[in-house]
């Protein structure tokens, strides 16, 4: 009898009872345990009452002034997540990466504002932005997979996930269309579950920084490269300029950093709110993940050490 009473935590608020291991309650999302960490307002907690999701644009703004509200709010409708138009928004980027670089390319063989220059440009835009698109989804894929590992090892993320979300997908057509939040006692049972396929879309989510990341290295770009002279046939030796230029350094440094500290941060509080875990033993794993990623993908590069 003692084991059982020992297993759950009876919630201060509603009164229902929790796991022990639940962080927030299941039923009204009050917290049950405050963590050191959580004086740090990036990582203290949401408890606000949910009522509707917000916009798509919103939870963009939130993810990166307010990422526990947030990910509050995503969590409770995660197939409403911005996840895939964060992809999308920042394939965009790249395409206009794309633009910065062939700025610097002066086509002799053709005016400036001809038709011809007009294609050329086009095809920049659109090669960046396929290979944006294909490049990040796979690399996003793997840091999610990757994570969702450590996660494993740190608070048992996968099996959390079927506890709390699995086993209703015969009731998929008839709630699909319901918002609720899953932080109800009466509502939560059938939609908390039904919610949890969308767990990609919401941890793609994570990857927000990418959008401000991707703008400033665009500026970079455009300011940060030498011009090149372009005849026609193509002599391979105009490329040498660009990539022999050492503002390929900072735009390695800026993803590195970005990928050691900002998404692993992100990342940590996607599982957390998932998972209903603890903030601390979930960042560790992803913050070594991180780096470890950072310096395989990035700081190892000819282009830092030479």
């Amino acid at each position: 009898m003692s084991q059982t009473v020992a297993a759950f935590q009876r919630c201060p608020r509603c009164g229902n009872e929790n796991t022990a291991d639940s962080f927030a309650c299941n039923f009204c999302g009050i917290r049950l345990k405050i963590e050191r960490i959580e004086t740090i307002r990036f990582f203290r907690r949401y408890e606000a009452e949910w009522t509707e999701p917000y916009p798509w644009y919103m939870k963009i703004f939130y993810l990166f002034v307010n990422a526990p509200k947030a990910f509050h709010d995503i969590n409770h409708k995660r197939s409403k997540a911005p996840g895939w138009l964060i992809l999308l928004f920042s394939s965009l980027l790249y395409g206009l990466m794309g633009l910065a670089f062939f700025s610097h390319f002066n086509f002799l063989f053709m005016p400036p504002f001809s038709f011809a220059h007009f294609l050329y440009s086009l095809s920049f835009f659109a090669s960046f932005f396929i290979f944006g698109f294909c490049f990040q989804l796979i690399f996003f894929w793997f840091l999610i997979w990757i994570s969702s590992k450590g996660a494993n090892y740190a608070v048992g993320f996968t099996d959390k996930l079927e506890r709390r979300f699995g086993g209703v997908k015969e009731e998929k057509e008839k709630y699909k269309e319901t918002d609720v939040s899953p932080f109800s006692i009466y509502k939560g049972g059938t939609m908390l579950q039904l919610e949890g396929a969308y767990k990609f879309r919401m941890m793609l989510c994570a990857f927000t920084p990418f959008l401000l990341i991707n703008a400033i290295k665009i500026l970079i770009v455009l300011f940060g490269f030498p011009n090149a002279d372009v005849i026609f046939p193509f002599d391979p030796a105009v490329f040498d300029l660009m990539l022999n230029s050492n503002t390929w350094l900072i735009l390695d440094i800026i993803d590195a950093l970005t990928i050691a500290i900002w998404i692993p941060i992100l990342m940590t509080l996607a599982i957390r709110e998932l998972s209903n875990s603890s903030t601390t033993r979930v960042l560790i794993p992803t913050i070594i993940i991180g780096v470890l990623v950072a310096i395989l993908f990035y700081f190892l590069r000819p282009t830092i050490f030479g």
